[in-house]
Protein backbone atom coordinates (compact mmCIF):
# COMPACT_ATOMS: atom_id res chain seq x y z
CA UNK A 1 0.00 0.00 0.00
CA UNK A 2 1.05 3.40 -0.85
CA UNK A 3 1.65 6.20 1.82
CA UNK A 4 -0.30 8.90 1.33
CA UNK A 5 1.99 12.36 0.87
CA UNK A 6 3.55 13.51 4.14
CA UNK A 7 3.09 10.43 6.50
CA UNK A 8 6.46 8.71 6.67
CA UNK A 9 9.09 9.75 9.49
CA UNK A 10 11.48 10.50 6.20
CA UNK A 11 9.14 13.50 5.55
CA UNK A 12 10.53 15.17 8.50
CA UNK A 13 14.08 14.78 7.40
CA UNK A 14 12.76 16.24 3.93
CA UNK A 15 11.64 19.49 6.46
CA UNK A 16 14.90 19.86 8.35
CA UNK A 17 16.87 19.45 4.67
CA UNK A 18 14.88 22.04 3.02
CA UNK A 19 14.91 24.50 6.15
CA UNK A 20 18.74 24.16 6.46
CA UNK A 21 19.05 25.16 2.42
CA UNK A 22 16.94 27.64 2.41
CA UNK A 23 19.27 29.01 5.85
CA UNK A 24 22.44 28.52 3.48
CA UNK A 25 20.75 29.77 0.27
CA UNK A 26 18.01 31.65 0.71
CA UNK A 27 14.62 31.45 -1.17
CA UNK A 28 14.52 31.38 -4.74
CA UNK A 29 12.56 34.20 -6.67
CA UNK A 30 10.09 31.90 -8.36
CA UNK A 31 8.12 34.69 -10.19
CA UNK A 32 9.44 34.13 -13.41
CA UNK A 33 8.91 30.28 -13.60
CA UNK A 34 5.43 30.14 -14.24
CA UNK A 35 5.25 30.35 -17.81
CA UNK A 36 3.25 28.67 -20.49
CA UNK A 37 3.26 24.97 -20.38
CA UNK A 38 4.18 24.50 -24.09
CA UNK A 39 7.24 27.27 -23.10
CA UNK A 40 8.36 25.11 -20.08
CA UNK A 41 7.83 21.51 -22.59
CA UNK A 42 10.45 23.25 -25.13
CA UNK A 43 12.93 24.85 -22.85
CA UNK A 44 12.84 20.90 -21.42
CA UNK A 45 13.43 19.41 -24.23
CA UNK A 46 16.21 21.75 -25.85
CA UNK A 47 18.23 21.99 -21.91
CA UNK A 48 19.79 18.59 -21.77
CA UNK A 49 23.42 19.90 -20.43
CA UNK A 50 22.88 23.36 -20.53
CA UNK A 51 22.37 25.94 -18.00
CA UNK A 52 19.02 27.48 -17.53
CA UNK A 53 19.40 30.58 -18.37
CA UNK A 54 21.08 29.80 -21.45
CA UNK A 55 18.02 27.51 -22.32
CA UNK A 56 15.63 30.08 -21.12
CA UNK A 57 17.01 32.45 -23.54
CA UNK A 58 16.88 30.57 -26.34
CA UNK A 59 13.45 29.44 -25.55
CA UNK A 60 12.24 33.26 -25.91
CA UNK A 61 14.56 33.76 -28.55
CA UNK A 62 12.69 31.02 -30.92
CA UNK A 63 8.88 31.92 -29.75
CA UNK A 64 10.07 35.76 -30.84
CA UNK A 65 11.66 35.27 -33.98
CA UNK A 66 8.58 32.43 -35.15
CA UNK A 67 5.72 33.87 -33.44
CA UNK A 68 4.37 30.37 -32.64
CA UNK A 69 5.06 26.62 -31.70
CA UNK A 70 3.55 25.28 -34.59
CA UNK A 71 5.94 27.37 -36.68
CA UNK A 72 9.00 26.29 -35.10
CA UNK A 73 7.86 22.76 -35.43
CA UNK A 74 7.55 23.68 -39.58
CA UNK A 75 11.01 25.22 -39.50
CA UNK A 76 13.81 23.58 -41.15
CA UNK A 77 16.03 21.55 -38.80
CA UNK A 78 18.99 22.95 -39.80
CA UNK A 79 17.50 26.36 -39.55
CA UNK A 80 16.51 25.27 -35.90
CA UNK A 81 20.36 23.61 -35.35
CA UNK A 82 22.13 27.72 -36.38
CA UNK A 83 18.94 29.18 -33.87
CA UNK A 84 20.05 26.52 -31.02
CA UNK A 85 23.54 27.18 -31.45
CA UNK A 86 24.06 28.32 -27.85
CA UNK A 87 22.66 24.69 -26.38
CA UNK A 88 25.39 22.24 -25.65
CA UNK A 89 24.12 20.15 -28.52
CA UNK A 90 22.26 22.13 -31.00
CA UNK A 91 21.84 19.30 -33.22
CA UNK A 92 20.47 16.86 -30.65
CA UNK A 93 18.03 19.64 -29.16
CA UNK A 94 16.62 21.03 -32.73
CA UNK A 95 16.14 17.19 -33.59
CA UNK A 96 14.49 16.90 -30.64
CA UNK A 97 12.12 19.83 -30.68
CA UNK A 98 11.63 19.54 -33.89
CA UNK A 99 9.86 15.88 -33.41
CA UNK A 100 8.27 16.86 -29.67
CA UNK A 101 6.20 20.05 -31.24
CA UNK A 102 5.05 18.14 -34.39
CA UNK A 103 3.72 14.90 -33.01
CA UNK A 104 1.92 18.10 -29.90
CA UNK A 105 0.73 18.86 -32.85
CA UNK A 106 -0.35 16.44 -34.96
CA UNK A 107 -2.16 14.99 -31.75
CA UNK A 108 -3.91 17.97 -30.82
CA UNK A 109 -3.98 20.09 -34.29
CA UNK A 110 -2.18 22.78 -32.39
CA UNK A 111 1.11 23.31 -29.95
CA UNK A 112 -1.66 23.31 -27.15
CA UNK A 113 -1.55 21.37 -23.63
CA UNK A 114 -4.71 22.85 -22.20
CA UNK A 115 -6.36 19.58 -22.71
CA UNK A 116 -3.88 17.65 -20.17
CA UNK A 117 -5.37 20.57 -16.89
CA UNK A 118 -8.31 18.23 -16.90
CA UNK A 119 -6.49 15.01 -16.02
CA UNK A 120 -4.66 14.41 -12.69
CA UNK A 121 -0.69 14.77 -12.39
CA UNK A 122 0.44 11.47 -12.85
CA UNK A 123 -1.73 11.05 -16.12
CA UNK A 124 -0.69 13.70 -17.16
CA UNK A 125 2.72 13.38 -17.03
CA UNK A 126 2.19 9.72 -18.73
CA UNK A 127 0.73 11.92 -21.51
CA UNK A 128 3.83 13.87 -22.06
CA UNK A 129 5.81 11.34 -21.66
CA UNK A 130 4.31 10.11 -24.62
CA UNK A 131 5.97 12.82 -26.79
CA UNK A 132 9.35 12.23 -28.51
CA UNK A 133 12.40 13.14 -26.48
CA UNK A 134 10.17 13.46 -23.21
CA UNK A 135 11.46 11.94 -19.88
CA UNK A 136 10.14 12.36 -16.55
CA UNK A 137 12.26 15.15 -15.66
CA UNK A 138 10.67 17.08 -18.59
CA UNK A 139 6.98 15.94 -17.65
CA UNK A 140 7.79 16.65 -13.91
CA UNK A 141 8.83 20.51 -15.25
CA UNK A 142 6.13 21.25 -17.46
CA UNK A 143 3.51 20.18 -14.47
CA UNK A 144 5.11 21.78 -11.45
CA UNK A 145 7.40 24.83 -12.95
CA UNK A 146 4.91 25.86 -15.94
CA UNK A 147 1.39 27.32 -15.44
CA UNK A 148 -0.57 24.63 -14.30
CA UNK A 149 1.50 24.47 -10.98
CA UNK A 150 1.20 21.14 -10.15
CA UNK A 151 2.86 18.96 -7.23
CA UNK A 152 4.99 16.97 -9.64
CA UNK A 153 8.81 16.55 -8.14
CA UNK A 154 11.81 16.99 -10.67
CA UNK A 155 14.91 14.84 -10.88
CA UNK A 156 18.15 16.36 -12.62
CA UNK A 157 21.46 15.06 -12.20
CA UNK A 158 22.58 16.99 -8.86
CA UNK A 159 19.00 16.23 -7.40
CA UNK A 160 19.63 12.41 -7.75
CA UNK A 161 23.09 11.90 -7.08
CA UNK A 162 22.24 13.55 -3.36
CA UNK A 163 19.81 11.16 -2.38
CA UNK A 164 21.71 8.34 -4.08
CA UNK A 165 24.65 10.19 -1.55
CA UNK A 166 22.68 10.80 1.60
CA UNK A 167 21.60 6.80 1.56
CA UNK A 168 17.90 7.55 0.44
CA UNK A 169 17.80 6.06 -2.83
CA UNK A 170 19.94 2.93 -4.20
CA UNK A 171 23.10 4.08 -6.04
CA UNK A 172 22.16 3.15 -9.08
CA UNK A 173 17.99 4.58 -8.81
CA UNK A 174 17.26 6.64 -12.06
CA UNK A 175 15.38 9.76 -12.53
CA UNK A 176 12.23 7.77 -12.45
CA UNK A 177 12.82 5.06 -9.30
CA UNK A 178 14.28 8.32 -7.84
CA UNK A 179 11.04 10.35 -8.09
CA UNK A 180 9.13 7.31 -7.38
CA UNK A 181 10.85 7.04 -4.01
CA UNK A 182 10.76 10.63 -3.05
CA UNK A 183 7.23 11.50 -3.57
CA UNK A 184 5.47 9.81 -0.81
CA UNK A 185 7.69 11.27 1.91
CA UNK A 186 6.83 14.88 0.77
CA UNK A 187 5.93 17.43 3.18
CA UNK A 188 1.44 17.79 2.53
CA UNK A 189 2.12 20.90 3.65
CA UNK A 190 4.84 22.15 0.62
CA UNK A 191 2.63 23.66 -2.05
CA UNK A 192 3.49 22.99 -6.01
CA UNK A 193 6.02 26.05 -5.27
CA UNK A 194 7.75 24.80 -2.47
CA UNK A 195 8.28 21.43 -4.36
CA UNK A 196 10.12 23.53 -7.36
CA UNK A 197 11.85 25.74 -4.72
CA UNK A 198 13.24 22.24 -2.85
CA UNK A 199 14.71 20.98 -6.60
CA UNK A 200 16.37 24.25 -7.13
CA UNK A 201 17.77 24.37 -3.72
CA UNK A 202 18.85 20.34 -4.00
CA UNK A 203 20.15 21.72 -7.41
CA UNK A 204 22.19 24.59 -5.46
CA UNK A 205 23.27 21.84 -3.11
CA UNK A 206 24.67 19.97 -5.99
CA UNK A 207 26.44 22.59 -7.56
CA UNK A 208 28.16 24.05 -4.67
CA UNK A 209 29.15 21.20 -2.49
CA UNK A 210 27.62 17.71 -3.56
CA UNK A 211 29.44 18.02 -7.03
CA UNK A 212 30.06 15.40 -8.91
CA UNK A 213 33.72 14.70 -8.07
CA UNK A 214 35.32 15.78 -4.90
CA UNK A 215 32.47 17.11 -3.09
CA UNK A 216 32.72 19.29 -0.02
CA UNK A 217 31.28 17.16 2.37
CA UNK A 218 32.82 18.92 6.05
CA UNK A 219 31.17 22.23 5.40
CA UNK A 220 27.86 20.66 3.79
CA UNK A 221 25.01 21.97 5.56
CA UNK A 222 23.08 18.58 5.36
CA UNK A 223 25.93 16.70 5.92
CA UNK A 224 24.89 14.91 9.70
CA UNK A 225 21.48 13.57 7.56
CA UNK A 226 23.90 12.18 5.13
CA UNK A 227 25.10 8.62 5.44
CA UNK A 228 28.58 9.67 2.46
CA UNK A 229 28.65 12.93 4.53
CA UNK A 230 29.01 11.40 8.13
CA UNK A 231 31.36 8.39 6.68
CA UNK A 232 33.83 11.18 5.22
CA UNK A 233 33.62 13.11 8.38
CA UNK A 234 35.01 10.10 10.64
Amino acid sequence: MQLSLGSDPRTANLREVQARLVQTFGHIDLSQRRRDPVWTLVQGVIGARTKSETSNAATDRLLAKYGSWEAVADAPLEELQRDLATQTYPNMAAERLKNCLSALVERCGAADLSHIAELDTEAAMRWLEHLPGVARKISAGVMNASSFERRALVIDGHHRRIVQRMGVVPAKADTTRTEQALTPFMPEEWSAATWDEHHLLMKKLGQNFCRPSAPDCIPCPVRDLCETGRRRAD
